[in-house]
């Protein structure tokens, strides 16, 4: 077996992606003539800020998220060589899931819908960390020159901002796609209600003892070609001795070996 650095080589890498939105949230701010200081559009606003806090608080590096407006994206490149991130990222959506729904239910509100899938993604532009990077060897240097004080650098530093692709690891990334794609295709695909959907690529054999779940739900996509299968998660194993917690759990290798076994991806990772 080849190492894992020159398994990082690849152009490609194995992703885990979660999808989540608000369900009924464009019917709450079009009561408010999608006007954000309409007395009608408070609600709304209120609930999309609950949501945004809650996403944050369960974000870090491990679990990087992006959200847009009223949907948010979460994500991880899965090791090659342990199961064990897979089994945290699950578990890690499964407990933001936990806590958006605690937080609608308490508010009277529809609650969200989370779809986590797994699939490749090309190696992401350096294009923005690039740009941060430039800007922070610009103030290093100053202040190297004396131009500028420790102060005023510190300053600048805690004033930069990254204004373009603040999250690579989602572009041309399949597992987002797959996502994204089912949730829009929501209640018609069978996809109903406030729940919790979880690719079956992840497992290796049916549904391991550690989690609740009910039958699979096939799904596809003629226009886009996209296939998939997911299940219908009520709980998730709580993280800790992940030898035990990832049986039946597939790594990084498994899912392209199972995505594509024909690859140079799937071939060179295991010769």
């Amino acid at each position: 077996m080849v190492s894992q650095a020159k398994a990082r080589k690849h152009p490609r890498q194995v992703s885990a992606v979660c999808w989540v939105d608000l369900l009924g949230y464009g019917g709450m701010i079009s009561q408010g003539g999608f006007d954000p200081i309409s007395p009608g559009a408070k609600e709304a606003i209120k609930r999309l800020r609950a949501f945004h806090r809650i996403v944050a608080e369960h974000s870090d590096r491990n679990f990087r998220t992006l959200v847009l407006n009223d949907g948010a994206a979460a994500q991880r490149d899965l090791s090659f060589r342990s199961a064990g991130p897979t089994h945290q990222f699950l578990a890690r959506a499964f407990k933001l899931f936990g806590a958006l729904q605690a937080s609608e239910e308490r508010n009277g509100w529809p609650g969200g819908r989370m779809f986590v899938a797994a699939g490749f993604r090309a190696l992401g532009s350096r294009r923005s960390l690039d740009v941060a990077e430039t800007q922070v060897g610009s103030i290093l240097g100053r202040l190297q020159a004396g131009v500028i004080t420790p102060e005023e650098a510190v300053r600048e530093a805690a004033s930069l901002e990254r204004y373009f692709d603040v999250l690579p690891q989602l572009q041309a990334n399949f597992a987002f796609t797959k996502a994204y794609v089912a949730d829009a295709a929501g209640s018609r695909s069978g996809f109903t209600g406030a729940r919790f959907f979880v690719d079956e690529l992840f497992f290796a054999a049916g549904v391991p003892s550690w989690m609740q779940a009910e039958g699979p739900i096939a799904f596809h996509d003629a226009k886009l070609g996209l296939s998939a299968s997911f299940l219908p998660v009520s709980a998730i194993g709580a993280p800790g001795a992940l030898d035990r917690a990832n049986a039946g759990l597939r790594n990084a290798l498994e899912i392209s070996v199972a995505l594509d076994p024909t690859s140079t991806f799937s071939t060179s990772v295991t010769s």
